[in-house]
């Protein structure tokens, strides 16, 4: 394994201490989520207090993946709230198996995790991811309830491409709508380092994925604010210089403007990686955000009353 040969080359450096040495910022750099799990699997000794229960397919294409993680023990009856991540990567990278930390660090409070895939680009052009995402929660709402799931309780969660898509399949119902899912289908929806209001777009990785719309306004989260939508929470670091921080800012305003109170917190010293690098036991030492995302996730999980498969 990679990371043993870096364990050798550290020589006396601990594993507490191997966030901060050079060959794992280096390793990082070259490949991060996939050596951020990696580290995180190693701190937590074989003792994650979590089990992978499926692995399925909900479509053709290879991308179209998820992953279930639940608490050990888990009955197949507990119907445990359920988070489902959506995994960053600027629409052309990223891959549900290299997200596990995200189920380590959230699954031992009492959640089911699903990790769910879409397809990239070139052929995940906007809506492809968005109708990825309807059917992966179309998934979890058929099948998460035999593996100790609770269907009438989903929050969406997602780290920048993938907070958009979150945000997006929350906020525009209409990509829900399409598997046949109700608009009060999900308990809630949290974004880390959403672009929500993006335009112009001036990056090739926005231009690769939304410059063939012809209403671009349209594929903006901000566009689709209202009151009655999904509770959300809005993370961002204060210092992200890649997703600015006005974006969540902008959404939180344009919901509160719609009917429903919205308020972004801003997280300082944090950069667009950095928010989701601390749910990995390497850098759990910046508590912030995983403490108001199980805040977040014990209010809007904590009844199952409203939120329901149509029937």
């Amino acid at each position: 394994m990679v990371l043993s040969r870096w364990m050798m080359a550290i020589g006396g450096s601990t594993l507490a201490g191997l966030a901060g040495h050079a060959l794992y910022r280096r390793a990082l750099a070259r490949n991060p989520v996939a050596v951020l799990d990696a580290a995180d699997r190693l701190l937590h000794g074989g003792k994650t207090g979590v089990e992978h229960v499926a692995t399925a397919r909900f479509g053709p294409d290879p991308a179209q993946r998820l992953e279930v993680h639940r608490p050990s023990g888990t009955a197949p009856d507990a119907a445990l709230p359920i988070i489902v991540f959506i995994h960053g990567g600027a629409w052309d990278s990223g891959r549900p198996q290299d997200y596990r930390f995200i189920a380590r660090a959230l699954a031992p409070a009492g959640y089911v995790v699903v990790l769910a895939g879409y397809r990239l680009l070139p052929e995940g052009r906007w809506p492809v991811m968005l109708q990825d995402g309807a059917r992966a929660i179309r998934w979890v709402h058929e099948c998460c309830g035999a593996l100790g799931g609770d269907p009438a309780r989903i929050v969406l969660m997602g780290h920048s491409a993938g907070a958009y898509n979150a945000l997006a399949l929350a906020l525009d119902g209409r990509w829900l709508a399409a598997e046949g899912l109700a608009a009060n289908a999900l308990a809630g929806a949290i974004g880390l380092a959403t672009p929500a209001d993006f335009l112009p777009l001036d990056d090739p990785a926005s231009i690769a994925t939304f410059g063939h719309c012809t209403n671009l306004a349209t594929t903006q989260p901000i566009h689709h604010a209202h009151a009655g939508a999904p509770p959300l929470l809005l993370l961002h670091g204060a210092d992200d210089p890649r997703v600015k921080p006005r974006n969540s800012l902008a959404l939180a305003a344009a919901m509160t403007d719609a009917g429903q109170p919205t308020t972004a917190q801003i997280l300082g010293g944090i950069d667009h990686e950095r928010i989701i690098m601390a749910f990995a036991r390497p850098f759990r030492r910046e508590t912030r955000p995983l403490a108001a995302v199980l805040a977040f996730l014990a209010r809007v999980s904590a009844s199952p009353a409203v939120h329901s498969w149509p029937r």
